[in-house]
């Protein structure tokens, strides 16, 4: 971005200073239009063509740092949606394994009361199913998290490939 900002400068620069040797400029009628005048046309072309030229070079890379901006914001928000999806079923999983927790404490105190009861073995059942899949889920979710970084940089890298092919 500084370099944008540096070539604008020397833009800007050199067309103040065409436009104070134009506006010095005054043509003398008397005076024979010889060597000096020439001289002075050639620069002032050769300015012309040189802040054209810086001109371009700038509109050009303004438009790859925008497309480069483009892109990472692309790619931020894709990483964010993967990261918050993957923060959803791991909120998930710790209120599953939380149910797992109190299901199985429940069953331990009837156990120890002696009363087996098949509503809580039912219910600890359950909840251990509940947990399997959150894990399941999770892990789902870290997968493709990883496979979306991995693309994410396989998709930068491959213009590099290209070119050298």
């Amino acid at each position: 971005m500084s370099e944008i900002e540096e070539l604008e400068r020397r833009i800007t620069a050199a067309l103040d200073r065409i436009g104070r040797a134009a506006e010095a400029y005054e043509p003398q009628p008397d005076a024979p239009e010889g060597d000096g005048l020439s001289q002075v046309q050639a620069a002032l072309e050769e300015e012309r063509l040189a802040s054209a030229q810086l001109e371009e070079r700038n509109k050009k890379m303004r438009e790859k740092f925008e497309s480069a901006q483009s892109t990472l914001e692309t790619e931020l928000e894709s990483q964010r949606m993967a990261t918050a999806k993957l923060d959803m079923e791991m909120q998930r999983l710790r209120a599953a394994n939380a149910q797992l927790r109190s299901s199985n404490a429940a069953l331990r105190e009837a156990n120890e009361k002696g009363v087996g009861d098949p509503h809580l073995i039912n219910k600890a059942m359950m909840a251990e199913l509940e947990a399997l899949r959150a894990s399941s889920a999770v892990e789902k979710a870290e997968a493709e998290a990883i496979a979306e970084t991995i693309g994410l940089a396989l998709s930068a890298e491959l213009p590099k490939l290209e070119e050298e092919l």
